[in-house]
């Protein structure tokens, strides 16, 4: 039984709800760059699997960038006159802008009025808004409240610290056959964002969890990192494991109910690039491949040339073109069950072509064998002109040279029916797989 076959025996909706479940569980999370969110949205996925959890110091040179200090929170607040809090930290992580500095004062609104930030487009919700490498402070509340707001005296107060510390990433190996790596990656530093970051985190412990203890051909490696800082971290400390890389996976904004979207790596045409453009078309989901850009997510990191690595990003709806984009609607009613669980099947889909994807020779190359007399010529049934088909594609292309997907693609037959067909010939002895390097050439 292949890895999808398997997953296929679980309902779509348990498994949808199972994911929801651990993305409600940390939703509340306070998460940033750098702190205590991190460490508590890590200690949650260690519960899940085994991470390797790394920290590096302040300060630490990590290419052209510098870690900077730790960012915690314990409390924010604006009080108007009367004493009440009309925006409350409490309320919602959103409500403070990600890594402002300590502030305690009252100030007339004229002054506040700079420090505030808002959506005039989408007057009921809250904006994300950061300030990692600029020490300043503020607060987000809806467009709405902004303009409530009346001339007066408020009190002020951002309850955080920016002190020396660490930032934190984790890691999870899985060993397989080939020291050859498939990386997943997934960025854990997005505050109460469920679609932009819950949904990416989930996906990619579910598939560490389904990955381990199995006898697999390549090694497995999953990264939970801060966005843009964290993957810099952890590639200029992991330049060896690095070269072992020969495809990745960037998850991001996959529990939406939004079409799939694939954005390539640098290459273009790599070995991921093409076992996903497989993957989404044999779905029957809705899907566009988007070309390689500079922008985005982690993806742009491995695929800098120094690394430029086999590294692509799975969404759903692409950041920044949906309206709940970096905003308070981005809560847990924006993503669904069934969205997760029709993404983490993809996910699986793509590890069970990789693992597939092998060359074969045949035995005897002089014309077609006779199928009929090994009963491997189906004459019947709705399936038998496909499976037929495969089986005479594989035989004719069974030179060494043509990899499984090469043959889907040439074929354009689903990569089930030849990884189906290419089992059978080979139980009947008229296949034999080669040895394949399984980097890219």
């Amino acid at each position: 039984m292949n890895l999808l076959e398997e997953l296929s025996r679980n309902e779509p909706s348990c498994l949808g709800q199972e994911l929801y479940a651990f993305a409600a569980s940390i939703y509340p999370i306070c998460r940033s760059i750098t702190g205590d969110g991190i460490r508590a949205t890590l200690a949650a996925i260690q519960n899940r699997i085994p991470l390797n959890v790394s920290d590096i110091p302040s300060g630490t040179a990590v290419f052209d960038w510098t870690i900077p200090r730790e960012w915690n929170i314990s409390d924010a607040y604006i009080k108007n006159a009367g004493g009440n809090r009309i925006v409350d930290f409490r309320e919602h992580n959103l409500h403070v802008v990600n890594y402002s500095t300590p502030v305690h004062a009252v100030m007339p609104l004229s002054k506040l009025r700079p420090h505030l930030f808002s959506l005039p487009a989408f007057p009921d919700r809250i904006p994300y808004r950061t300030t990692y490498y600029e020490e300043n402070w503020g607060f987000c509340l809806s467009h709405r409240q902004l303009q409530s707001l009346e001339e007066g005296e408020y009190e002020v107060c951002i309850d955080s610290s920016l002190a020396d510390g660490t930032l934190t990433y984790g890691e999870y190996y899985i060993p397989g056959n080939s020291s050859d790596e498939v990386l997943f990656s997934s960025h854990i530093c997005h505050p109460s964002l469920a679609n932009d970051n819950l949904s990416g985190i989930a996906i990619a412990t579910f598939l560490a969890q389904f990955l381990s203890g199995r006898t697999l051909r390549y090694s497995y490696r999953f990264v939970f990192a801060p966005g843009t800082i964290g993957a810099i971290s952890w590639l200029a400390s992991n330049r060896d494991a690095a070269k072992r890389i020969c495809n990745g996976l960037v998850l991001t904004c996959v529990g939406d109910e939004g079409p799939f979207h694939y954005k390539k790596s640098r290459r273009g045409n790599a070995q991921i690039d093409r076992a996903m453009a497989r993957v989404l078309r044999d779905s029957g989901e809705e899907f566009t491949l988007l070309d390689f850009a500079p922008y985005g997510y982690d993806e742009r990191q491995f695929c800098s040339p120094g690394f430029n690595l086999s590294v692509g990003c799975l969404m759903r709806s692409v950041w920044g073109t949906f309206p709940e984009y970096h905003t308070s609607a981005d809560d847990l009613s924006f993503i669904q069950p069934l969205a997760l669980a029709k993404s983490a099947r993809i996910c699986v889909a793509l590890v069970d072509s990789l693992e597939s994807d092998v060359r074969y020779v045949r035995q005897n190359p002089y014309c077609e064998p006779q199928l009929g007399r090994r009963n491997l010529y189906d004459s019947s049934g709705p399936d038998a002109r496909t499976a037929n088909l495969a089986r005479l594609w594989i035989l004719n292309l069974s030179d060494g040279d043509y990899s499984l997907s090469d043959i889907a693609e040439r074929s354009g037959l689903p990569f089930s029916a030849i990884q189906e067909a290419a089992r059978t010939l080979r139980l009947a002895g008229l296949l034999s797989p080669v040895g394949a390097s399984l980097h890219d050439d």
